[in-house]
Parts: C-alpha cells; structure tokens; sequence
C-alpha cells in the first residue's frame, strides 16, 4: 500500500462505515414495521378464519402467544387433515 494515500483510504472507509451505519438503522427500522405489519395481518387472518370455523380450538390457551411472552411464535399456522406437521 503506498503512504501517500492512507489518508484518502482512510477517509473513504470511514465513510463508507457511516454509509453502512445509517443503512442498518435504516433496515432495522423497516424490518420492525414489517414485523408490526405482519403482527396486525396475522391477527386479522385468525379473526376472519375465526369467523368462518377454519380455527381449532386450543385446549391449552398458554401456547398461543398474545403479546404475554409466553411463547416466540408471531404467525398463525392452520392445517387441514390433508396437511399434516412432519
């Protein structure tokens, strides 16, 4: 590497590093409103599969996760007889 352009490197990778910084605050910031996004569709979802029977009732309420930290589960999964979990 020459000396005579350490600092023009230096300079460009720190910009680059603030360049990368800002790009995660950013994609954090989208990946939550994603998330809370899909949050909001999912309980939909199990309201209107809810309001047509699609749902089975669960005997233990405690595996579903309403917010309480009980379990890490966001998304709802429902499965005919068809569709078995392997």
């Amino acid at each position: 590497m020459d000396p005579r352009y350490t600092g023009e490197i230096l300079k460009h990778l720190e910009k680059q590093s603030e360049l990368l910084k800002e790009a995660k605050i950013s994609m954090s910031e989208e990946l939550h409103q994603l998330k809370v996004e899909e949050e909001m569709l999912m309980r939909k979802f199990y309201e209107i599969m809810s309001a047509h029977g699609k749902v089975k009732k669960s005997e233990d309420p405690s595996k579903v996760s309403d917010d309480g930290e009980i379990g890490n589960s966001t998304a709802i999964v429902t499965t005919t007889s068809n569709e078995e979990c392997r």
